[in-house]
């Protein structure tokens, strides 16, 4: 769906991307970074809006320096920033969308009224968009990148400004929009837990630079900790000591479960194989507490982010004592 080579994007004080290769199939693609990473300016070069610096790029077979109309046909976009008339309604401005794209009148309508039921809007598709909340909002610029039906969508941080409850509907929409319908779908975010339940395949990018890319089942997968929270009781007050204390007396190092929920109550430890559940379970039998959980941690993107920082802090050393040699 998606290809680039060495693509770069430089203004006069900041890159923006440096010379980022990556190759991105068919489903949905969640592209991670940090806010000014550069995840809005690969979109805008992907749609032929902004011309690179150096390197290529192309999407659906196009290449994005010469071929920006025939992409824009086959791709819809929504925007991260608030871009709707607040004096039409919601059904006015899809329409108007969907002629731009191509559409015949009657088929603008038909596909507009089809499009705003599937993203929740058909009881409201005729009030003012002004007059809507910051979800309704984002529903509509949902609307109008896929009125016009088409092999992919980017959708730029999509979640931005709603609440949880929203973030969920707004995730289940995405979803459905590759499952029900066969749009491919890149979605931008720097909230990472969204992808890690939303999309197939995650691009993880810094400064511009490709960190990683990867399914999303190859960065959750599973590890050999093992994470253990429990009860206290009324010998124990607390029973996540008196387990480590236990574990430790057996040879077993543990460390907390810091950033996890249950974070204060959970032990880490390293699975040696079956033995290792037996004796965790034989400890907590023996102090009479209660197992709440035992269980493989899986990774989490972000820690593709802390080992960047860490290989970024190790190459800064380098740096440094080169240069106190002489380097």
């Amino acid at each position: 769906m998606i290809a680039t080579e060495s693509l770069s994007k430089r203004f006069p004080r900041v890159t923006a991307l440096d010379r980022l290769s990556v190759d991105i199939g068919a489903g949905v693609t969640g592209l991670v970074g940090a806010n000014g990473a550069g995840k809005s300016t690969l979109i805008k070069i992907l749609l032929g809006l902004s011309p690179a610096t150096e390197g290529r790029a192309e999407v659906l077979g196009h290449d994005v320096a010469t071929e920006g109309a025939a992409i824009r046909e086959r791709v819809g976009y929504m925007p991260e920033h608030d871009c709707l008339p607040p004096d039409v309604s919601a059904t006015e401005f899809v329409v108007h969308m969907a002629r731009m794209s191509g559409l015949p009148p009657t088929a603008a309508r038909e596909r507009t009224a089809d499009t705003l039921r599937h993203v929740g809007l058909y009881e409201e598709r005729y009030r003012p968009i002004g007059g809507y909340s910051t979800g309704m909002k984002q529903r509509v610029k949902l609307a109008q990148a896929l009125v016009h039906d088409p092999q992919l969508v980017f959708l730029d941080e999509p979640t931005n400004g709603l609440d949880p409850v929203g973030r969920d509907e707004m995730l289940g929409l995405i979803r459905r929009v590759h499952s029900d319908f066969g749009i491919s779908v890149l979605v931008t975010s720097h909230l990472l837990g969204e992808l890690e339940r939303t999309c197939d395949h995650v691009v993880v990018i810094d400064g511009g630079k490709l960190l990683r890319s990867s399914s999303t089942t190859d960065f959750t997968q599973t590890t050999t900790t093992l994470a253990v929270e429990v009860t206290d009781s009324d010998e124990h007050p607390d029973g996540t000591r008196a387990v480590r204390d236990a574990l430790h007396a057996r040879g077993v190092p543990t460390e907390d479960g810091t950033g996890l929920p249950g974070a204060g109550h959970v032990l880490l430890l390293t699975a040696q194989g079956e033995e290792t559940y037996d004796l965790v379970r034989d400890v907590i039998a023996d102090l009479g507490l209660g197992l709440v959980r035992m269980e493989q941690r899986r990774h989490h993107i972000s820690e593709v982010f802390r080992n960047g920082e860490q290989h970024g802090d190790e190459r800064d050393g380098q740096r440094k004592e080169a240069v106190g040699h002489g380097g």
